[in-house]
């Protein structure tokens, strides 16, 4: 099941007070970037996050779930209506994601 416009638009909305949030369609669902590194995304209508430690740390109820088939497991955003939690889990994420590839 693909991802709807209404939802990623709703997140987006929820990330307003960051700056540099960009995203990605990809194959029905949305690449999450923040600063230009890769945050997570949104799979079949859910915010999915990369398991680094920051992101545990800050969750208290963590769900891993797998974004589709084949796919590492990412720890599910459940508390999505708190604009604050939100920036704060992105803001504190950064410096544990992996810088973006150079393109050759």
């Amino acid at each position: 099941m693909a991802s709807s416009k209404a939802y990623l638009d709703f997140i987006l909305e929820q990330l307003s007070e960051l700056e540099e949030i960009k995203y990605r369609a990809m194959m029905g669902e949305y690449i999450i970037y923040y600063r230009g590194k890769i945050v997570g995304g949104i799979y079949d209508d859910r915010l999915l996050v990369k398991p680094v430690k920051s992101a545990i740390s800050l969750m208290t109820d963590i769900t891993y779930e797998l974004p589709y088939d084949g796919a590492k497991e990412m720890l599910l955003v459940d508390d999505v209506d708190s604009k604050e939690f939100l920036s704060r889990l992105f803001n504190a994420m950064y410096n544990d994601l992996p810088a973006p590839k150079k393109k050759k």
